[in-house]
């Protein structure tokens, strides 16, 4: 299968896949070498967004829309909260070389960018040959390297693609967490002024760190809550002593039975003592855990901007963004567990809602705004709820 479409200059960098599969290209952002799991990401925008999800660690990004890099980056658009997920996507991989950037907002171009933050980059790749090859056979392993001298060693790196132990049965969160715990009062950004400071008094939500992006604080701020972040592996009794109206279990990377370990005791806590939560991706995942429900590792996962998913309580849909690898089983949810959203690609449970507790959960990323407004009644939802109480 040919995926390099060739370059005008000599190659840079090169992707071995774990089957053996070779792409050569130029390289950009980071030099050296990087492992992890290639996905492929349908959005046309937000590549910053993307490339700064901690959702993404462990991950290697293609990106099937062409023209990535054209408008730059700035400080703003940094999705990730805590220092420590600051390398969230382990590479990415371009069909065309990033121009120099056109936008008033840029302050960066991106292959710079994405060296300061050690993201390893190939362009002149045939994404949607290698799109098609992940379609139809699952998220490869693979190894992306830069060598300005375009000296690669193949066979090492088909070695460290082939050994590397994948995503399965692996807790990230605890890589990408805050250290501790802290206040977030920054609202959503609003043209021209940018980005805002709540100043209205609501519900006191604690978020469960497990990568949490900054967008979900600024939307639940941008509803008046006061909202403080406390790391994954928050105990139940640390989190009651800040007195929330509601727990918001985040977004994050790996495996969700993993996480669960140490995440589920705590989330059954909340549900035990009738807490208001609200979970979102991997958050939604291990609320099923805690529920009775189990979670399995999709073939190719769920990437991208266009995803259509089916309020079942309204009947309207949704456009929404998703980045997720594993989903909530349908066919394991408790009687007491109600599905409340679908996706209109597949069918996978993309919702859920407790009858005997005040929980609901969303598998998309309702804070993403590719409607660009259809999903921020999720937090609307919540916080009513909360207010009502």
């Amino acid at each position: 299968m040919k995926i390099s479409q060739g370059a005008s200059r000599p190659f840079t960098a090169a992707l071995v896949l774990a089957d053996g599969t070779t792409v050569y290209g130029e390289g950009l952002g980071a030099v050296g070498e990087a492992v992890g799991e290639v996905c492929f990401n349908t959005a046309m925008s937000g590549y910053q967004e993307i490339l700064t999800d901690p959702s993404y660690a462990g991950q290697i990004v293609t990106f099937t829309f062409p023209h990535i890099g054209n408008v730059g980056v700035n400080a703003e658009d940094v999705e990730n909260a805590s220092p420590a997920a600051a390398t969230a996507a382990r590479g990415a991989v371009f069909r065309a070389m990033a121009t120099s950037p056109s936008n008033y907002r840029a302050q960066l171009d991106l292959s710079a960018w994405m060296r300061r933050r050690g993201i390893v980059a190939i362009a002149g790749v045939d994404t949607r040959a290698l799109t098609a090859r992940i379609r139809e056979q699952g998220m490869p392993h693979g190894t992306i390297a830069h060598s300005p001298s375009g000296r690669f060693d193949t066979d090492a790196m088909l070695k460290r693609a082939q050994e590397w132990a994948g995503l399965e049965g692996r807790d990230l969160a605890k890589d990408v967490t805050t250290l501790q715990s802290y206040a977030h009062d920054e609202t959503g950004w609003e043209w021209p002024s940018g980005y805002g400071v709540r100043t209205a008094t609501g519900p006191h939500i604690v978020v469960i760190d497990y990568g949490v992006k900054r967008n979900i604080l600024r939307r639940l701020a941008s509803e008046g809550c006061r909202v403080t972040v406390v790391t994954a592996t928050a105990a139940f009794e640390d989190i009651m002593e800040k007195r929330p109206d509601g727990v918001v279990l985040s977004n994050g990377p790996g495996d969700p039975a993993a996480t669960g370990e140490y995440a589920v005791p705590v989330i059954r806590k909340l549900i035990e003592n009738k807490i208001p939560v609200l979970g979102i991706c991997l958050g939604h995942q291990m609320l099923a855990l805690a529920a009775g429900a189990k979670t399995k590792k999709m073939a190719q996962g769920h990437h991208g901007a266009n995803h259509p998913v089916k309020d079942l309580a309204t009947g309207k849909v949704e456009i929404v963004s998703m980045n997720h690898g594993f989903t909530v089983d349908g066919e394991s949810l408790p009687d007491h567990v109600a599905e409340t959203h679908v996706s209109l690609f597949d069918g996978s449970n993309c919702g859920l809602a407790l009858k005997d507790a005040p929980a609901l959960s969303i598998q998309y990323h309702p804070e993403a705004s590719p409607g660009p407004q259809d999903s921020f009644y999720i937090f609307r939802r919540f916080v009513d709820r909360l207010k009502a109480a």
